[in-house]
């Protein structure tokens, strides 16, 4: 089997059982994808992709640990990886977070799942999914209606040349642990988790772990 032909890969991640049970389905269906993965948190979403390496990554937003912040941080590490949120919220506010969060899609979960398919392919090619109703939301952002519009965050981030080891530490700085509980919870030494420390704050251009554990927990809020 040549690569063109080869069915894409796709990490599905929500904590709804039901919900993933229709996504297989809908995949399994469709002789151009295979699931690689189904996880039920964000920290299982980032560990999968990262391990994995999907094609897609097919996102609830509300899943445990935010399947924001899982968007975030994949699309970082991974900016070749296409991802889509498949939630219940057609919130403004879901919406911005998730497109500056680096998602390639947003689709919702009363969408007839038939379409799912034809959505994903799409995504992959480099069209964008989204229900009409929130591309006029979009155009509406960008036109400069919303004056709170905002690029993305630093080069730095989105091109993620954080480590594995630097996304944990800085996980865990948003989560306010402090150093000997981050050295504990990673095995390491204080100096070494110290030494992290610095190269986070030195590569997301900021002032001090203050900052950038804030910047992680703005990025994951949408604030």
């Amino acid at each position: 089997m040549n690569e063109a032909s080869k069915p894409l890969r796709v990490l599905v991640a929500d904590d709804h059982a039901p919900t993933r049970d229709d996504v297989r389905r809908a995949l399994d269906a469709d002789g151009r994808f295979s699931i690689c993965s189904e996880v039920a948190d964000a920290a299982e979403a980032v560990q999968a992709a990262v391990s994995k390496q999907p094609d897609i990554c097919l996102l609830d937003i509300r899943m445990p640990g935010s399947g924001l912040a899982a968007a975030w941080e994949i699309a970082a590490r991974l900016p070749r990886v296409k991802i889509v949120m498949l939630t219940v919220s057609d919130e403004d506010t879901d919406l911005f977070t998730a497109l500056r969060a680096g998602a390639d899609g947003y689709l919702l979960k009363n969408m007839n799942m038939r379409r799912l398919p034809d959505a994903l392919h799409g995504v992959f090619a480099g069209e964008a999914a989204m229900p009409r109703e929130l591309v006029a939301r979009v155009l509406e952002r960008f036109h400069g209606r919303e004056p709170r519009w905002r690029p993305p965050v630093t080069a730095d981030v989105s091109e993620g040349r954080l480590t594995s080891r630097e996304w944990e530490v800085l996980a865990l700085l948003a989560r306010r642990y402090t150093t000997a509980e981050m050295a504990a919870r990673l095995v390491l030494s204080a100096s070494a988790v110290r030494a992290h420390i610095t190269s986070i704050v030195r590569k997301l251009q900021v002032e001090d772990r203050a900052a950038a554990a804030e910047l992680f927990r703005e990025r994951s809020s949408g604030a």
